[in-house]
């Protein structure tokens, strides 16, 4: 699985908009994880989903479009609906951290990660367990080991050479790339950790669905 991280955006919710796009559409990630707590994410994808289908995106008014559609639409009709609601179920790759506590667990091959909004609300269980942790709260990327594990943020949405990580699993290492606003890529490590680590999954991330009622982190960046 490829993974995408966006990095905390604030209220530039059209910043954050054009970099889950990149992930989605660019670097074809299957899954991106929102790492800030400021509830951005619902409101870009709503605003996206928005654009894509008009006032009402949500499953229940995909059906009765597709009923009009299947009644009266022509052929090029029916294709030009049949791709924008795949563009609109894609929306829900898009993924926020959990609202009560703003971290998950994922695992990336057999490596256990942490991904969390604060790096400051690790505890030992949370260090001692994980070979890579993920955090958003931060100035700028930054990729460093410490012992043996791997602390990595994308930075903010707009930070210089930042804002925005792909993940991706290569023979005995994790390889992770950052990117700017523009889709630049930046930098690139290849993350050597120790191989089998397990532990017990604590939480998933939430999906934002592709509507303006998604689910959401709550505070601030």
């Amino acid at each position: 699985m490829r993974l995408g991280l966006l990095g905390p955006a604030g209220s530039d919710v059209g910043a954050l908009g054009r970099a889950a796009e990149f992930l989605l559409n660019g670097a074809r990630v299957h899954r991106a994880i929102y790492l800030g707590n400021d509830g951005a994410l619902d409101r870009a994808v709503a605003a996206w989903a928005r654009k894509l289908v008009g006032d009402d995106p949500s499953d229940d008014a995909a059906w009765r479009r597709a009923a009009d559609i299947a009644l009266e639409g022509s052929a090029e009709q029916i294709d030009r609906f049949v791709a924008t609601e795949r563009a609109r179920l894609r929306l829900k790759s898009l993924e926020a951290l959990p609202e009560q506590t703003a971290r998950t667990i994922e695992m990336v091959g057999d490596r256990v990660a942490v991904l969390i909004h604060d790096k400051a609300m690790l505890d030992e269980e949370d260090i001692l367990a994980a070979n890579l942790l993920f955090f958003g709260k931060s100035e700028g990327p930054l990729v460093r080991k410490i012992g043996a594990r791997w602390f990595v943020t994308p930075g903010p949405i707009g930070s210089e050479g930042g804002g925005i990580a792909v993940i991706d699993e290569e023979s005995d290492d994790v390889l992770i790339t950052i990117y700017d606003s523009t889709g630049k890529p930046t930098q690139r490590e290849a993350l050597t950790v120790q191989r089998g680590a397990k532990m017990r999954v604590q939480g998933t991330p939430s999906q934002a669905p592709p509507g303006p009622e998604g689910a959401g982190t709550g505070g601030d960046a």
